[in-house]
């Protein structure tokens, strides 16, 4: 019974393995790719000024924009 639950079935671990190398690859490529996000951002973080302006919330709001669908012909011609 023991033996059952020690045998290896996932193949030959010894020969021909890529598992290893191939991981490698993959991690060196994520950090890769990480440092060069990073550097980006930091570069466009950079670039944004200290503080953003807003506009003064006490000022009265600007009058609706008149709506596309209604031009001036059509609200003369419902009169």
């Amino acid at each position: 019974m023991i033996e059952l639950l020690t045998q290896n079935n996932f193949g030959d671990t010894r020969e021909g393995s890529l598992a290893g190398p191939t991981g490698l690859v993959i991690i060196l490529l994520l950090v890769i790719g990480t440092v060069l996000l990073i550097r980006n951002m930091n570069s466009r973080l950079k670039r944004l000024p200290e503080r953003f302006q807003y506009e003064d919330q006490n000022r009265p709001a600007d009058p609706p924009a008149e709506s596309p669908a209604e031009s001036p012909a059509e609200s003369e011609d419902a009169k």
